[in-house]
């Protein structure tokens, strides 16, 4: 009996002690979340650097420099360039890599009057001409994966193909926007962020009034957004950090520092389109083309948690026509390039020819 007890103390022991290991990576890595985007960058070589246009304004950059093709990368909203980072090693072997800041992100330009789907379109077209200046693949996430199809549609000659990776076709100029995730989870709480008397900062604001929150995690959300408020009164000049919870989930809020929410406004209005129609830029696309979809994922309230349809993103193909070809993921993970890599990596050598 006493062996039994012995040997049960000790079982208890070594799960107690697994458990508390478990607990220490879990948090090690949450904590050190930057690490390993610190360390890609390191692998690729990749440089910041700026340039200043013809009119004023400024577009900061990474560049993994090499002899290779031109690759031109776009983040999606709320990004950096660096949130390329952990693709750039392997992409750099056979790429030159531009990884730019969108306007109203990072250290590029904050001025409203520059968020529009063409006007920064036209300057990262500017920056193809003149920074790179030789035929160049283009690829973006998101709202910047259809600022890359108007590069393809306009940019001219110097424009070798495009990857679109997920974009929010037809919903983000209008088609069931107040019904799509985005809307719901990000531009409305925004907007209505914008126009409060700001009493809490914005993390927390978002994490009271998200729609994920909302669907999944209602009974705690408040809770998490005290959290979010204290740790932002206490660290003042910081990120907002959520270390109990997956660091996917809070780590948009270190780049949420250099966004301007004006950006945002655009897209709650639908005017970032500036009144030029997605069917219209599609259709103006000739160059080899790769529309990447995250797999249809419908909630039982029948809100879609992707950013397009499987219809939608077929149409948009259609669009483009034979000379572009569509591939879905396995699952409804938007940010494809790092849930996905060995995937979009993939996809991007396919346009080295």
């Amino acid at each position: 009996m006493i062996k039994v007890i012995e040997l049960t103390g000790i079982v208890l022991l070594l799960m107690i002690v697994l458990a508390m290991t478990a607990v220490s990576i879990y948090w090690h890595k949450n904590i050190h979340w930057r690490d390993p985007y610190k360390e890609a960058l390191g692998r690729a070589g990749a440089k910041e650097k700026q340039i200043t246009l013809p009119s004023g304004n400024v577009i900061n950059y990474g560049e993994v420099e090499n002899d290779r093709p031109a690759l031109l990368l776009i983040h999606g909203q709320m990004g950096i360039w660096e949130d390329y980072a952990l693709v750039m090693p392997a992409l750099g072997k056979n790429w030159h890599i531009y990884a730019v800041d969108v306007y109203g992100h990072g250290k590029s330009t904050h001025d409203e009057s520059l968020y529009y789907i063409d006007t920064n379109g036209d300057d990262l077209i500017w920056f193809i001409d003149h920074v790179i200046g030789r035929p160049t693949v283009v690829s973006g996430h998101s709202n910047g994966a259809l600022t890359a199809a108007y590069i393809a549609a306009n940019g001219g000659e110097n424009i070798s193909g495009v990857v679109l990776e997920d974009p929010p076709v037809f919903s983000t100029q209008g088609e069931g926007w107040e019904e799509s995730f985005a809307y719901l989870d990000t531009y409305k709480p925004l907007h209505d962020y914008n126009r409060s008397d700001r009493s809490e900062c914005w993390e927390a604001y978002y994490l009271r009034h998200c729609y994920w929150g909302q669907l999944f995690m209602k009974n705690a959300m408040d809770r998490i957004a005290d959290y979010a408020e204290h740790y932002h009164r206490t660290h003042p000049g910081e990120a907002v950090r959520i270390r109990f919870l997956p660091s996917s989930i809070w780590t948009v809020f270190e780049y949420a520092k250099d966004y301007d929410p004006a950006y945002g406004e655009h897209f709650y209005d639908l005017s970032w389109n500036h009144g030029i129609a997605h069917e219209k830029i599609l259709s103006d696309i000739s160059v080899p083309c790769v529309y990447i979809h995250a797999k249809e994922n419908l909630h039982k309230s029948g809100t879609l948690l992707c950013a397009a349809s499987r219809e939608q993103a077929e149409r948009a193909v259609s669009y483009i026509g034979e000379n572009c070809r569509l591939i879905e993921t396995p699952t409804s993970d938007h940010v494809i390039h790092t849930v996905h890599s060995a995937l979009y990596i993939e996809t991007i050598n396919s346009l080295l020819k």
